[in-house]
């Protein structure tokens, strides 16, 4: 994978933007405009680096049009993993078309080879017309190992294993003294009756999801269940917003964007979510939005 030649080790101001926060399929109709329809994409950038994507849902395509307007020659994707709602639109990335950029993709994968042939089974010419192909050099693979401290370009990039039907991936990203973490389609990773949602001591796996979302300025979240469905469906591999805090409040997490929205949240239900826990501080929690912009300052 790329490496930035000259990063230091100062400040660097953050902007988070959210392209697409719902999961599982886009939505569209009266009842989703003001939270979005779009799936997942959420893209950091910093001033003088290039942008880092996180997942590749229908948002990025609007995001796509965007950085290729601003011309610029260089983005870092990285996947959560390889179902369609989160690499839908990497056929639709306009940057992907552009013969002046270089897109460098992460996969969760052992191997640049094994990333390049999950995104291969997408892009084959039969789910999609575009052939992986077709795009030549301009797209460039790495593989995103679990468990592992990786440099993307300027970006320290640190991974987990989750709970999802499949396999995904959560990450940390830091630049300087900022840091995002995304971590989306998982469960908890405890039962229910056991580890830090009881008052308990946590599990082995929620130990190392602590130490991943340590004193986070970020933290973006599976939420796509309330508690009562998460029981209902336990095996899904989605959380739940009481679930979310609890692991940042013990990890001293600063600010919580409750993510991956079910398609059939609409957005009177959540205004009901973001009522609950507005005034909710340390951390402070929001429920995201399409075009919502976090600024870190490091």
């Amino acid at each position: 994978m790329a490496k930035s030649a000259s990063v230091t080790t100062c400040r660097f101001p953050l902007r988070v933007s959210f392209w697409g926060v719902r999961g599982s399929i886009p939505t569209s109709g009266q009842s989703t405009v003001r939270y979005g329809g779009h799936t997942s994409c959420v893209c950091v950038e910093s001033e003088g680096n290039p942008p880092l994507v996180f997942d590749m849902g229908t948002g990025a395509r609007l995001l796509g049009r965007k950085l290729a307007q601003d011309k610029v020659d260089r983005i870092y994707v990285v996947l959560s993993h390889t179902h369609i709602d989160h690499i839908y639109a990497l056929p639709y990335f306009d940057p992907v078309f552009s013969p002046n950029t270089r897109v460098h993709i992460g996969v969760p994968a052992d191997s640049a080879g094994e990333a390049r042939s999950r995104i291969g089974k997408y892009l084959n010419g039969l789910l999609h017309p575009l052939r992986l192909d077709d795009l030549g050099a301009r797209l460039q693979f790495y593989g995103m190992p679990a468990g592992q401290s990786l440099e993307v370009g300027p970006y320290t990039i640190e991974t987990l294993r989750l709970l999802h039907p499949g396999g995904t991936m959560g990450y940390r990203a830091s630049l300087g003294k900022s840091s995002v973490c995304y971590l989306t389609d998982t469960g908890p990773l405890a039962r229910p009756d056991e580890g830090i949602i009881v008052g308990e001591s946590p599990t082995s796996l929620e130990q190392d999801l602590l130490h991943l979302v340590r004193d986070a300025d970020v933290l973006v979240m599976d939420a796509t269940f309330d508690q009562d469905e998460y029981f209902e469906k336990m095996n899904w591999g989605h959380s739940y917003p009481e679930y979310i805090v609890a692991i940042a409040q013990l990890a001293g997490v600063k600010r919580v964007a409750l993510f991956h929205h079910s398609p059939d949240a609409t957005d009177d239900d959540l205004d009901v979510v973001s009522d609950k826990w507005k005034d909710h501080r340390a951390p402070e929690v929001v429920v995201a939005k399409e075009g919502m912009v976090m600024d870190l300052e490091g």
